[in-house]
């Protein structure tokens, strides 16, 4: 498996951006790491030590971005609810750099469901963002309490606009910051001004790494299995990529769940609107657990 770096001296410009930006985080938090069948696995834990008697949340970051990137959205979870992040192995970030070319969702799957056993001593409230949700679908482990899946890949293909399409082109091309603040409004729900720090990053990332592909729906079959466990499924109403009438009837159709919509989102939901994203949170552990505890 080939590394998503496109050398070596790219992988310690990434690393860098991630350690400066934890570093200098006054939310108290330690990062640690687990070995796993993906390779090692970063795992950042804010606030409250998770203990074994109560819910864990579980922050699944989506394509190109992790913990250091979430830091604004793990410390509001964190103020409420034990909270982990996991760095998803095959991502820009601290975990292990490789991802497999064939049969990626099954091995994301046991990559979870390992991490999980790991990382958190009970229960967990898994929270997975685009790809992160797709990877919160694939996990069958134990430890899954309830999911929310917020922009999820995984159910449907996303849809990719020209507009989208055409500001990517050149984004990847030549990264310059001015081409990634572009592109990233695009995804946002007004063509409004994205963060800089995300920009600064989503420009290192562009220069430094090969990105991956939306993974394609996972199998009925297993989506049906999944109806065991309490999820909760919201969107961005002007989410480019899984508009409300897009996600919606698949949210439904695989997982009897009825469609949350964020009515000030675009696909950056965890950016634009964290505090809607902590009260789903509340909301999800309220149907998995009675209290939301």
């Amino acid at each position: 498996m080939p590394s998503i770096y496109r050398g070596p001296a790219d992988r310690r410009r990434v690393r860098d951006w991630c350690l400066e930006r934890l570093d200098s985080w006054d939310v108290p938090h330690r990062r640690g790491e687990i070995r796993t069948e993906a390779g090692v696995t970063s795992v950042l834990l804010v606030g409250a030590e998770p203990v074994a008697s109560s819910s864990t949340v579980v922050l699944v970051p989506g394509t190109n971005t992790n913990g250091a990137v979430c830091r604004h959205l793990a410390g509001a979870l964190a103020a409420r609810w034990p909270t982990v992040v996991l760095d998803v192995p095959g991502q820009p970030g601290l975990s292990a750099d490789v991802r497999p070319r064939r049969g990626r969702s099954a091995w994301y799957g046991r990559w979870l469901t390992e991490a999980l056993e790991q990382a958190v001593p009970g229960p967990a409230l898994l929270v997975g963002h685009s790809l992160g949700g797709a990877v919160v679908l694939a996990s069958d482990s134990p430890r899954i309490a309830g999911r929310l899946l917020l922009s999820s890949a995984g159910l449907v293909r996303l849809r990719v606009p020209l507009g989208v399409v055409a500001a990517t082109v050149p984004w990847l091309a030549r990264p310059t910051l001015p081409r990634t603040a572009r592109l990233l409004r695009r995804m946002t729900a007004f063509d409004e001004r994205v963060p800089d720090e995300l920009t600064e990053w989503m420009t290192l990332v562009a220069r430094s790494c090969r990105s991956s592909l939306a993974p394609p729906p996972l199998p009925p079959g297993l989506l049906a299995r999944r109806r065991s466990v309490p999820c909760v499924v919201a969107t961005g109403r002007h989410d480019v990529f899984l508009p409300p009438q897009h996600i919606g009837p698949a949210a439904q159709r695989h997982l009897g769940a009825r469609l949350h919509v964020m009515d000030d989102s675009g696909h950056l939901l965890l950016d634009e609107s964290p505090d809607e994203v902590v009260a789903l949170v509340a909301r999800a552990l309220a149907s998995a657990y009675g209290d939301g505890a």
